[in-house]
């Protein structure tokens, strides 16, 4: 049996593992069991009722974090050398095609979002086995196939994020830093929230959201009370 460490068993002290708590004081126990010596993630998991087999109950979406994530997101913009100065202009960290198209063949894959054009899609759509395991692969639901290159790089570095309910019905999403005010983390996931609300499927019955929990990086989860956020 794996030893529990001494950090570990003071931060399991603190939570009530009985106990819903309200999202103001969910958020606040967050920082409190964060130990990390970094600054630690502060990520969600809410299950949804839902069945991802089925196309009409697959929930995905993107959401504009309004105090960001924390992160400093690289992102690689593949574009037309007529969109380059607009890339670069909003912040992107690597812009270009075909260099960085033959660096991501040979295994590069050190960036966090990749933005680009419809017209160089036949392009980017080779690279669909590596990107696709990694979450990079680009997509027109999430913004990140567009003509306005300047103003998604500028939605990504500003802390927008997209989602995607997983096989089991789950959405995993990294939503604030430890060190944020306990209350900028509760606005970040009131926003994620309620915006996973407004995508219900229509053809999902029963319970839609059936749990909230948050956690830090490394740090038990603390179960949250989803019911007054969603009403």
């Amino acid at each position: 049996m794996a030893r529990v460490s001494k950090k570990r068993k003071e931060a399991l002290s603190k939570i009530d593992s009985e106990k819903v708590y309200s999202l103001t004081e969910a958020c606040s126990l967050v920082k409190e069991v964060s130990t990390t010596k970094f600054d630690a993630s502060v990520d969600v998991c809410v299950r949804l009722g839902v069945d991802p087999r089925k196309a009409n109950q697959m929930v995905r979406g993107t959401v504009a974090l309004p105090h960001g994530t924390g992160k400093d997101i690289k992102v690689l913009v593949l574009c037309t050398p007529d969109k380059e100065d607009e890339a670069k202009a909003a912040g992107a960290d690597h812009v270009g095609l075909d260099e960085y198209i033959q660096k991501i063949k040979g295994g590069w894959t050190d960036i966090d979002v990749i933005i680009t054009m419809p017209a160089v899609m036949g392009k980017v759509g080779a690279l669909g086995r590596i990107l696709g395991p990694r979450g990079l692969m680009p997509n027109p639901k999430t913004g990140t196939v567009t003509m306005d290159v300047g103003k998604a790089v500028t939605e990504v570095k500003a802390g927008k994020i997209d989602f995607k309910v997983d096989k089991y019905g789950i959405i995993h999403a990294g939503v604030a830093k430890a060190s944020f005010d306990g209350d900028k983390i509760a606005d970040n996931v009131d926003e994620l929230l309620q915006t996973i609300v407004k995508l219900k499927p229509s053809s999902a019955k029963g319970i839609y959201i059936k749990s909230i929990y948050i956690s830090s990086t490394m740090s038990p989860s603390i179960q949250v009370d989803g019911k007054s956020l969603i009403a």
